[in-house]
């Protein structure tokens, strides 16, 4: 049975920055925050100085007229939109390419500029000391060490001519500008320090690919938490909350494809063909088998007879300790957490009104202010193989080319594929090294030197395996010293001075995902779409593809590692024994595809990408359940049926679907309960008749989630250990040694130590695969509750759904008041738009200043519409569809987009979230693609001279 708990404290909401409403009209809402801005600094705010009016403009683009840079070989037009969106026009690629730096920089240099200083771990060079635990563990990843190997070696002429023409014109912008003239931040960081913005640099653009690959890495969150569970469930218990993909009812991406031959080939004795492992910063071409069948979507890290080094009080502390460092690190483009996702599909002209493919994308990523999305067009004048490019769709400020959209003959979207491309090791670590196959092996090492902004700098020693692993465990004092009293079991070394945590990831070996993104932008066909994928190595992404000529497709590009059949990558592994090395890698043909299936369309949204029975590698054990991508395989096939066909609108329609599968399994059983409360039963009779939709006004959606977070809190959260559970919520609990619970009946008192937006339950579809199962054991422990205050002991599934009602009509009418007819979604369910940097950290006037909202929003967790929220932690918004795209292959002027923002970086400017509300409604805004249609949409033209 879990653990008995008796919570003490409620759970902590997130909570949002303070709200500055929007007005009707851009100017004017511009022109009442300068003037709040100016009147608060008068009257002694924000250090107490005055910033002018012309301060807070000095840094907004030039959008008119004409403007000389060095360096161009012609002419170079920006086109820019009523949302202030650019299209640019050149005659070479390299114009091109120093164009769209230059414009970037203009709407985004300052985004641009901490990203950079977070990829090279040289944050505490802008914000200070409060950065240098992030920098010290940033320097010991090397993101941009290993982007640097990639620029000297890895890639392309063309491509290092495209990054150094972008460089050049990020520079010509920043040439003679102070930095109040380039950002409003620049000016408010003046005051605390002497900082000012340096060059930009071609591996600047190339390091953020390893921030975004960090984000979307994989399951490492899962394989730290099952670690962490350890201290308080048993294996059957984990086992019970990571269960079993559901392949019959929510069905993989591949269905019928490539794999089905290579299964084969297996099956008849074939010997495996993956790629060498080799070591870290080299690519293999050889090596040993990797074909592994083993892994199952709830793994419990039964790996081995070390596999038990994971457990006991001492590990948990370390890797809870690492959690914490890994926590600390600035997003790049999103939380990693298990309800994350993203969503896309494309329809072939079998099923469409216009004939031709219809292809829509929106990836599901933390809210953040900037978008982390740049909208562009970048257009050859004449296209030919000195200029192949006239491409448009979605970038990051930063970087060249585009990452997501389409050029005049194909168009792709993303999903992340969630494949399994780190592993943790755990590492016998001595004074002379670490312990590998009986033998002490020295540390590869070398000295960074971290630089903080009004003060010294700090000298840190970085620690590598021979094969290239950091180790993360250094970089925590804490770490090293729990390390010394992790408790294991007599198979494992002796613990000497502890065991140290390593990494293994992809993303650290030096790749191509740069050369990638300028193939994709020029790639014509299938074949070429597929040579061009095959260069985006990491992260891992599930593209989806459609043509002019009616084809469509999928493929899962990818470095992905292979496993011995004694691990799976479930959970950390021993790090001495060479048994848990990875063997190699999966050649790329022999990766899953699709290519005009029969069925006439493609649906990936985070669920498995091919049937674990019918594959011979194993990708991940942690797919995301496939809640989402079988709502809309169910939506287009309603549509389809007798001969339906799906218009542009109608794919944007089910973009915005916001039907909760959840309330669909749960309610008809939370109708069937007797309730004593007259006020909780009028709260229950809100799901009545309900259709499940999870519209902003509506008050049985907030209703409905209400238990069903308070259902996941009683069943679940109180009985996780404190590592995963909500900063804020102390329960007394059985007490533990390091021998598991100590049966005398005493109890000690452990408050959560997670943040809210990453704290479990989270609610996520894995969620409710677990709940779904378990009601069909009505008597399951996990049902069994001890009595709180006036609440009694629940010894069943529908006592503690009771329980959970009783719990949410009085969680509500604090939140939300007494009268049911006032409550709605959209008051609990609200978006808070942020600065990441001084939005976040900075002074209260700086907050109010740079950050936007609230919205309420439509749409929820594991929903089509993937407005997501945290169930542990409250109701607030973490994580959104941060664009929508909506592409028509037959006349690509008809195409659809939105950001969740706006085209610019500047607090004041019209454009900083001229497109939020239009998003928050679903709406989509057109999107341009021939001159013709261009030249129409054009409000401001800006000519670049040579």
């Amino acid at each position: 049975m879990p653990p008995n708990t008796t919570a003490t404290t409620g759970d902590t909401a997130t909570t949002g920055a303070t709200s500055v409403k929007s007005g009707r009209k851009k100017g004017r809402k511009a022109r009442l925050l300068v003037l709040v801005l100016v009147l608060a600094i008068i009257g002694g705010i924000a250090y107490g100085a005055y910033w002018s009016i012309s301060t807070v403009r000095a840094s907004f683009p030039q959008t008119k007229g004409s403007i000389t840079l060095e360096g161009l070989s012609g002419p170079v037009d920006v086109k820019r939109d009523g949302n202030g969106i650019p299209q640019i026009y050149a005659s070479s690629a390299q114009d091109l390419f120093m164009a769209q730096g230059y414009v970037q920089a203009q709407d985004r240099f300052y985004e641009m500029d901490v990203r950079r200083h977070m990829t090279s771990g040289r944050l505490s060079e802008m914000f200070g000391k409060s950065q240098v635990k992030n920098d010290a563990f940033l320097r010991t990843l090397g993101w941009d060490r290993v982007a640097k190997q990639e620029y000297d070696t890895k890639l392309s002429a063309s491509t290092k001519k495209y990054l150094q023409a972008y460089a050049k014109g990020v520079n010509a912008y920043l040439q003679g500008k102070d930095g109040k003239d380039i950002s409003l931040e620049y000016a408010a960081l003046g005051f605390t320090n002497d900082y000012k913005p340096q060059e930009w640099t071609p591996v600047d653009s190339v390091s953020w690919l390893k921030a975004m690959a960090w984000d979307l890495r994989g399951n490492m969150q899962d394989e730290v938490d099952r670690a962490l569970m350890t201290s308080r469930l048993g294996p059957q218990q984990i086992q019970d909350l990571y269960p079993d993909y559901p392949y019959s009812r929510n069905k993989p991406i591949v269905q019928h494809g490539q794999y089905d031959a290579l299964t084969k080939s297996f099956r008849a004795g074939a010997t495996g063909t993956a790629q060498g492992a080799g070591s870290t910063g080299t690519t293999g071409t050889t090596g040993t088998t990797g074909s592994t069948t083993g892994g199952s979507q709830g793994a419990t890290g039964t790996t081995g007879s070390s596999s038990s080094t994971t457990a006991g009080t001492g590990l948990t502390s370390q890797l809870a300790g690492l959690y914490n460092v890994l926590d600390n690190v600035p997003t790049a483009v999103g939380v990693n957490g298990q309800g994350i996702g993203s969503n896309s599909w494309v329809v072939s002209g079998k099923y469409t009104i216009t004939k031709k493919p219809l292809l829509a994308n929106d990836p599901h990523l933390s809210a953040s202010l900037p978008s982390v999305w740049y909208q562009m067009g970048l257009h050859c004048r004449t296209v030919s193989s000195a200029c192949p490019y006239d491409v448009t769709g979605y970038t990051f400020a930063g970087m060249p080319g585009v990452i997501i959209g389409h050029n005049a003959d194909i168009a792709w979207g993303m999903t992340n594929s969630g494949a399994d491309v780190t592993d943790l090791y755990l590492e016998k670590v001595s004074a002379n090294g670490y312990l590998y196959d009986g033998k002490v092996r020295p540390f590869k090492t070398r000295e960074e030197t971290v630089k903080v902004a009004g003060g010294g700098s700090k000298t840190i020693v970085v620690r590598q395996t021979q094969d290239g692993m950091p180790l993360l465990s250094d970089r925590d004092d804490e770490l090293v010293e729990v390390g010394k009293k992790a408790t294991v079991n007599t198979a494992a070394p002796d613990r000497g001075d502890g065991y140290g945590i390593a990494l293994r990831w992809t993303a650290l070996d030096p790749g191509t995902s740069m050369d990638a993104v300028f193939a994709l932008d020029r790639a014509a066909n299938w074949s070429e779409f597929r040579s061009a994928a095959a260069l985006f190595d990491v992260p891992s992404q599930n593209l989806i593809y459609a043509d002019t000529d009616d084809n469509i497709g999928y493929t899962l590009p990818g470095k992905i590692p292979t496993r011995t059949s004694v691990d799976d990558g479930s959970i950390p592994a021993p790090g001495w024994e060479s048994k848990y090395r990875w063997t190699g890698f999966i050649k790329q043909d022999e990766l899953p595809y699709e290519y005009n299936p029969e069925r006439g369309y493609i649906v990936t949204a985070n669920q498995a990408v091919v049937d674990k029975a019918k594959y011979p590698y194993t990708l991940t054990t942690d797919w995301g359940y496939g809640t989402r991508s079988q709502r809309i395989t169910d939506l287009i096939e309603s549509k389809i049926k007798d001969g339906g066909k799906i218009s542009t609108d109608d794919m944007r329609q089910m973009q915005l679907d916001n039907s909760s599968e959840i309330a669909k399994l749960l309610v008809p059983r939370l109708l069937k309960i007797n309730l004593d409360d007259k006020q909780v039963r009028q709260a229950q009779k809100l799901l009545e008749g309900w259709d499940y939709t999870q519209d902003a006004d509506s008050a049985a959606a907030a209703y409905f989630n209400a238990v069903w977070r308070n259902v996941l809190k009683l069943a679940f959260g109180n009985k996780l250990p404190k590592e995963l559970r909500v900063k804020g919520q102390c329960l007394w609990v059985d007490k533990i040694d390091s021998t598991g619970p100590v049966d005398d009946d005493t109890k000690v008192r452990e408050c959560g130590q997670r943040d809210a937006d990453q704290a479990q339950p989270d609610g996520g579809d894995r969620w409710f695969e677990v709940v779904r199962t378990l009601m069909e054991k009505p008597d399951s422990d996990w049902w069994k509750t001890p009595a709180s205050g006036t609440r009694k002991a629940t010894h069943n599934v529908d006592e503690l759904f009771a329980r959970a009602m009783i719990d949410a009509r009085w969680e509500l009418t604090a939140k939300l008041g007494k009268d049911i007819d006032t409550w709605s979604w959209g008051r609990l369910h609200r978006l808070f738009l942020k600065n990441q940097t001084l939005g976040t950290d900075g002074p209260k006037v700086l907050q109010y200043v740079l950050n936007r909202g609230p919205w309420k929003l439509s749409g929820g967790e594991a929903t089509v519409n993937a407005s997501g929220w945290n169930a542990a932690g409250g109701y607030n918004v973490v994580w959104v569809p941060s664009m929508r795209m909506v592409v028509n292959l037959k006349d690509f002027d008809k195409s659809k987009w939105i950001n969740l923002t706006g085209a610019s970086g500047h607090a004041f400017s019209a454009h900083y979230t001229d497109q939020t509300s239009l998003w928050a409604k679903g709406e989509l805004l057109p999107w341009s693609f021939s001159s013709k249609a261009v030249d129409g949409s054009t409000s401001d033209t800006l000519v670049l001279k040579p």
